[in-house]
């Protein structure tokens, strides 16, 4: 298991995209065995034993697993019983729970990043890259995955495994390259290198901490919800509650941090306080006003920012320009329009500011938002919110793909416009970011919150056991020596 580390936009994913045919190198070699590779398209690397999970998923939302799976690979086992069965059998041997007839637009981000693992193994990949497959997992979930990974290994597969999380990589690599501006500039033994090294020889600074230690919250209340409830209709027909009586109030100068293992509901609360989907029962009261049936435009422009889950399908045109992305959301505010039109020139000069401010990377804002590496244009959508002074910010997986320093930035920015007052909801699968930046912990499951935690006080590991259903109520930090079991209010374990 060899891991690739760098700081956004050092190379890494572009190096992959060579390794599995998706981009032409302009010189150099590359040797699959030992023998020479000269890979044209995908088709080659894959024919190889090469297969890819991107950072940001190649599924078709509108399929199903098994078609998803099958696609473009249906000689290998047909498009029926043979392949669901080889399908199961799969994702049975490496715990991955696949459906096979589920709708991918349906499954969570974690189930997403399962169904690619499992498409690649389909495929006969003997050579795994895995981009950043931990991001959206919490730690339960990651020690599974790295259980998978050491199965695979340990059946004589290698791995590539390219990540931000520098402890993780040292707990399971074999081995660490570290590249920096496209070039390596060194290798690390993980046995004898440590975070903060590995995160000087990245970036030149050290591992951030996401720690807040002063409290700014106020007795002033920005966002109160109550008693929101959600439901939708599956495609059977079938009535299902998303939400269930949701309830909570979020300060001036607060951080409220939502915990829950991906598709417990965060999401969809998301999408209800922005005004993308109708609550079928419960009020939502921003500053004061009733926002309850505003439509989602009138409450951006009352002063709600958002930082999308997923940056691809709801932060960003790809292939429109870096000005024209900084409108985005914000189409009747200014700098962007005067009046009822918009003013290109003053959202091409604003966006120049957030380049600087924000150190977003790229030769320059004409360019298309999709030539940015993940890293930078999260840091875009970041400076394209905060530019408008939010009362509130929805902040979904905000440093999801980042580097560490890119984080540092991010986390700055929040906790600086926190002490001005900004209102945040915070939904994270980081668990030492959701602890380290909230004020209030809140945990969801199954589209309820059934706990609540001290920041200060609850580990990583409480907080990740809490999260799949283990424990409800106040949960408590158990004393040194005892086992790590959260508990109710009221002392008795669960």
């Amino acid at each position: 298991m060899h891991a690739l580390v760098g700081e956004n936009g050092a190379g890494k994913s572009t190096l992959m995209k060579i390794l599995y045919g998706m981009q032409k190198p302009d010189e150099g070699t590359i040797a699959v065995n030992g023998e020479a590779a000269d890979f044209h398209d995908p088709g080659d690397a894959i024919a190889r034993g090469i297969g890819m999970v991107h950072q940001h998923f190649m599924l078709a939302d509108n399929l199903t697993v098994l078609e998803n799976v099958v696609l473009g690979s249906e000689k290998a086992y047909g498009i029926g019983g043979r392949a669901r069965a080889r399908i199961r059998e799969i994702s049975d041997a490496y715990g991955l729970g696949v459906r096979p007839d589920a709708l991918v637009e349906d499954l969570g981000v974690a189930d997403r990043q399962r169904v690619e693992i499992l498409k690649v193994l389909y495929r006969g990949a003997r050579i795994l890259i895995l981009d950043e497959p931990t991001a959206v997992l919490v730690p339960q979930e990651v020690e599974a995955l790295f259980e998978n990974l050491r199965e695979l290994k340990s059946e004589g597969l290698t791995v590539i495994f390219i990540s931000h999380k520098l402890g993780e990589v040292l707990s399971v690599a074999d081995a660490i390259t570290v590249i920096r501006r496209g070039t390596t500039v060194g290798d690390a033994d993980p046995r004898t290198t440590t975070a903060r090294q590995l995160a000087e020889l990245m970036v030149g600074s050290e591992l951030p901490s996401p720690e807040t230690r002063e409290s700014t919250v106020t007795d002033e209340p920005m966002l109160t919800v109550e008693g929101l409830r959600l439901a939708e209709t599956d495609s059977d027909g079938v009535e299902r509650i998303v939400l269930d009586g949701i309830g909570f109030t979020i300060h001036k100068g607060e951080v409220l941090g939502i915990a829950g293992v991906e598709g417990n509901g965060q999401a969809e609360l998301v999408e209800a306080v922005m005004g993308m989907r109708s609550a079928d029962a419960g009020t939502l009261t921003l500053d004061g006003r009733d926002i309850t049936r505003v439509p989602t435009r009138a409450r951006r422009e009352d002063g709600i920012g958002y930082i999308p889950e997923d940056r691809h399908r709801h932060g960003l045109l790809l292939e429109a320009p870096l000005w024209e992305n900084r409108i985005l959301g914000h189409v009747t505010e200014r700098p962007n329009s005067r009046g009822l039109l918009i003013d290109p020139g003053a959202a091409r000069r604003d966006t120049e500011r957030i380049v600087r401010e924000f150190d977003v990377r790229t030769p320059g804002i004409e360019v298309t938002a999709a030539s940015l590496s993940g890293g930078n244009q999260q840091k875009l959508i970041v400076g394209r919110e905060m530019s408008h002074l939010p009362k509130l910010l929805i902040a979904a997986h905000p440093t999801r793909g980042v580097d560490v320093g890119a984080q540092a930035q991010i986390w700055d920015q929040i906790r600086a416009a926190r002490r001005e007052g900004l209102a945040v909801l915070l939904i994270s699968a980081d668990l030492d970011e959701l602890i380290g930046l909230s004020d209030t912990l809140r945990v969801i499951y199954r589209g309820r919150l059934v706990a609540d935690a001290d920041p200060a006080t609850i580990t990583p590991e409480e907080l990740g056991s809490a999260m799949t259903g283990a424990a409800a109520g106040h949960l408590e930090h158990e004393p040194a020596g005892e086992p790590d079991v959260p508990k109710q209010a009221g002392g008795e374990d669960r």
